[in-house]
């Protein structure tokens, strides 16, 4: 069998977030000034919206509430709409960039439901295509991801500020 070298994401895989000395998200909430290093597409009132850094797929985002929370139930109305919206206007930013003819979209609540980071809340938008499957992520168990995170993250950018931010009502 063959095997892919992946020595970046023994980190992750130990727990240690880039440096974070605790919560990854809450930090990335309070320093808007790292976003473009971060990956960090957009902002509104209560959720901002980053590429995942260790992406299922091209175009792997999530949509994360800045409210340390952990489940949908803490979360106000307002917190909850704005997550909708963020999320709808996420998969309109894929949409514009990769074309996808479908989206899982998911949450892991709970460390016992798979949860990386259990403390808070985050929606998982995945771009999906048909096919999508392959041979290197069905039999070679690798994933193949044609372009850098922050390549994506600038065209999501761009794509979000040509279909939002542009009208009155953004």
């Amino acid at each position: 069998m063959n095997q892919i070298w992946t020595p970046w994401r023994l980190d992750y895989i130990k727990g240690k977030r880039d440096g974070f000395d605790s919560c990854l998200f809450c930090q990335i909430a309070e320093a808007p000034e790292d976003d473009a290093e971060r990956q960090v597409i957009a902002r509104s009132s209560y959720t901002y919206v980053v590429l995942n850094r260790y992406p299922y797929t091209y175009g792997h985002t999530m949509v994360i509430p800045y409210a340390h929370e952990s489940s949908l139930e803490d979360m106000s109305t307002a917190a909850l709409a704005d997550l909708m919206l963020m999320t709808n206007r996420a998969m309109g930013a894929l949409r514009e960039v990769a074309q996808p003819p479908a989206f899982n979209i998911g949450a892991n609540i709970g460390a016992a439901a798979g949860a990386g980071i259990a403390a808070d809340f985050h929606f998982h938008i995945v771009p999906r295509w048909n096919g999508d499957h392959n041979f290197m992520q069905c039999i070679g168990g690798a994933r193949a991801i044609p372009d850098t995170l922050s390549n994506i993250a600038e065209q999501m950018r761009e794509a979000w500020q040509s279909l939002y931010l542009s009208t009155p009502d953004s």
